[in-house]
């Protein structure tokens, strides 16, 4: 049986529709490949089934590259925020006062919703103190002026 171009029309929707569930983009290519060679197909109804297959292997291969090429385009070598999943770093620099004292080394302060531990020298409860760093969910603290 001879493809014509609704055989590739209705592959190219199927794996395109199959990309949308699985993860990645290894079906969009080949998607959007036969999507094109069924508009191939219909402008040029004559083409053997052996020149289809060819225009579709083509096509995945420009697709994929090309595709590739966007993305990298696309990616931002550097972010431009950072410190976006970094609570702790993002504290460094700021001034808090203290919810408990810190008694040997150690004390929990309350930011917006959550509660630190805190690390640094021995303050009473309500010392106002400022984040120098963070050792995983630690805050190191220092007296602020």
């Amino acid at each position: 049986m001879q493809p014509v171009f609704w055989h590739w029309l209705i592959a190219g929707i199927l794996l395109i529709g199959a990309e949308a569930m699985l993860p990645g983009t290894y079906l969009l290519w080949p998607g959007i490949a036969a999507f094109l060679t069924g508009m191939v197909a219909y402008m040029a109804p004559s083409l053997g089934w052996e020149i289809h297959a060819g225009i579709f292997a083509a096509l995945t291969v420009l697709a994929a590259v090309g595709g590739r090429k966007l993305y990298a385009r696309l990616k931002s070598p550097a972010s431009d925020a950072p410190l976006l999943n970094k609570r702790a770093a993002q504290l460094v620099g700021t001034i808090h006062t203290l919810d408990t004292p810190i008694l040997d080394g150690y004390g929990r302060m309350r930011l917006g919703d959550a509660t630190w531990k805190v690390s640094g020298p021995d303050l009473p409860t309500g010392s106002r103190v400022r984040v120098i760093g963070a050792e995983g969910i630690i805050l190191r603290v220092e007296p602020a002026p």
